[in-house]
């Protein structure tokens, strides 16, 4: 592995704890699916397509955990430059602020970058732990509003990336990380994209970084 990539996947560097498949389940055999797909370096817009005979809700389950913990550490590569003084405010440029919403906070406030990242992932490991929504226990259902969840977290997700593009890839191209981390985005814009997970005006403040380099 590069010396740019070791940075990337530094597990000290990891912003978050990782959530592990347990092996066994068929969720830790889909996951091995997935990757093999991507170390072979198959085609992403068809390594991201469900395979025959799966649930898509096991498929969604597997790369929901999957991007969280690629998106961590992507973020947490560039998170001691990314702080009060260097970032007041969540944005992707002047264009586009991002507010926090959960259940403790009805309103939408207006939080630095470091404070929302934090109060993000917090959030979204929450949600991915949360035995309910994702459930790891073969046999046991999802619930209903599991894709609407899913369309959450990963419009959440995408915000880091398009706060890190914009406001930090000098650090990426500083590393030598460019290409790893565009990869990562391609993978993840093909994969929302594929199942309709993500509203396509989530998607404008990339658009035109991703018509270049998602074909």
């Amino acid at each position: 592995m590069s010396n740019p990539l070791r940075q990337v996947f530094n597990k000290d560097r990891t912003f978050r704890p990782k959530k592990k498949f347990e092996p066994g389940t068929q969720r830790f055999e889909l996951h091995k699916m997935a990757q093999a797909s991507l170390n072979a370096g198959l085609d992403l817009k068809v390594a991201v397509q469900l395979p025959p005979g799966e649930e898509l809700n096991d498929w969604v389950a597997v790369h929901v955990v999957d991007f969280f913990n690629r998106i961590n550490l992507i973020y947490g590569t560039i998170a001691d430059s990314c702080t009060e003084q260097s970032c007041p405010v969540m944005s992707g440029g002047p264009k586009y602020e991002y507010r926090w919403q959960d259940e403790k906070s009805r309103k939408p406030t207006a939080l630095s970058a470091p404070q929302y990242m934090d109060l993000l992932m917090n959030w979204i490991e929450v949600q991915i732990n949360n035995e309910d929504l994702f459930p790891t226990n073969v046999g046991t259902p999802f619930q209903k509003n599991f894709l609407k969840s899913v369309k959450k977290i990963l419009s959440r997700l995408f915000r880091v990336f398009v706060h890190v593009y914009i406001h930090h890839f000098d650090r990426i191209a500083q590393m030598g990380s460019e290409a790893h981390v565009n990869t990562c985005y391609k993978h993840f814009y093909y994969f929302v994209t594929e199942f309709g997970l993500i509203d396509t005006k989530e998607l404008e403040p990339l658009k035109e970084m991703t018509s270049r380099i998602c074909h």
